[in-house]
């Protein structure tokens, strides 16, 4: 279960990659704080929180893979939480942080 930092940081990432323009100026200034290398730092402290660990890589032109996995645990690709490949490092460190929060909600209700 996500405690409020934790819903605090999943509605962040949420917001920031919705798929509309940043027309508004809390999005914007919003999707700016987060799409940034101390962005990454943010969200992967606050995975952090809750439990996860951060690989981030990169593969030449093909993009950014960020995964999450269970701290503690042995990092291998099947005990991977969370996972997204990207163009830039923060969006891909964002999406695997949203996939990451909404599977560990899924699983804290079922």
């Amino acid at each position: 279960m996500l405690d409020q930092r934790g819903r605090l940081l999943r509605a962040a990432v949420g917001f920031a990659t919705l798929s509309i323009p940043s027309y508004d100026r809390a999005l914007w200034a919003l999707r700016t704080w987060l799409d940034s290398w101390s962005g990454i730092g943010h969200v992967a402290v606050g995975i952090h929180r809750q439990g996860y660990d951060l690989q981030l890589a990169q593969y030449d032109d093909r993009g950014w893979r960020a995964t999450f996995y269970t701290t503690g645990m042995e990092h291998s690709p099947t005990s991977a939480t969370g996972t997204a490949w990207e163009r830039t490092p923060w969006r891909a460190a964002q999406r695997a942080a949203k996939t990451t929060a909404w599977l560990t909600t899924a699983t804290a209700r079922r």
